[in-house]
């Protein structure tokens, strides 16, 4: 009898967990620093209801550097086609957070640039390397995230942002 009671627990919870919708995922709130010092919330990043990039990256890390630099060079046609927008939040600690808006300034990036001196950010979505890639939908939930950087990903990660911003499911 205690096999049975057991089965049928363990069915009724399996049924019931399949039942319930799998919540997204969204930026944890947390307060990093604008170029110019301020405070900003990670949850008033937002959109209008179009696709958001989120990126983690490091003045220090080629990668992080490497992918910002492809993603630069299309950011335009990006923003044009989808309404995109880049978030680029910088983990560079107090040694080098100083470098950060020269050296953002000298490669003429159009991005939205934040700064997650504490790691405060990088702790809360336990981000272990970078750089790293999040795509947001209009709703604020992430539908994608990837570590790591190949020359040529940044077409994979547009492919996403497209569907994205057609309100196609994606599969991560």
């Amino acid at each position: 009898m205690k096999k049975v009671f057991l089965f049928l627990l363990v069915m009724s919870i399996l049924a019931f967990s399949f039942a319930q919708e799998k919540a997204k995922a969204t930026l944890p709130s947390v307060e990093v620093r604008t170029l110019d010092g301020k405070t900003f919330n990670t949850k008033d990043i937002q959109n209008n209801g179009k696709p958001i990039l989120v990126s983690l990256w490091a003045t220090w890390c080629k990668p992080c550097v490497a992918e910002l630099m492809a993603i630069n060079d299309v950011y335009d046609e990006w923003q044009e086609e989808t309404g995109v927008v880049l978030y680029a939040i910088s983990i560079d600690d107090t040694r080098t957070a100083a470098k950060v808006a020269p050296f953002v300034n000298g490669r003429g990036w159009d991005y939205k640039v934040l700064q997650d001196i504490n790691g405060d950010l990088k702790r809360a979505m336990n981000v272990i390397d970078v750089p790293f890639l999040c795509l947001l939908n209009g709703n604020g939930e992430i539908v994608w995230s990837h570590t790591s950087y190949a020359p040529g990903s940044e077409k994979k990660v547009f492919e996403l942002v497209k569907k994205v911003a057609k309100g196609e499911e994606i599969k991560n």
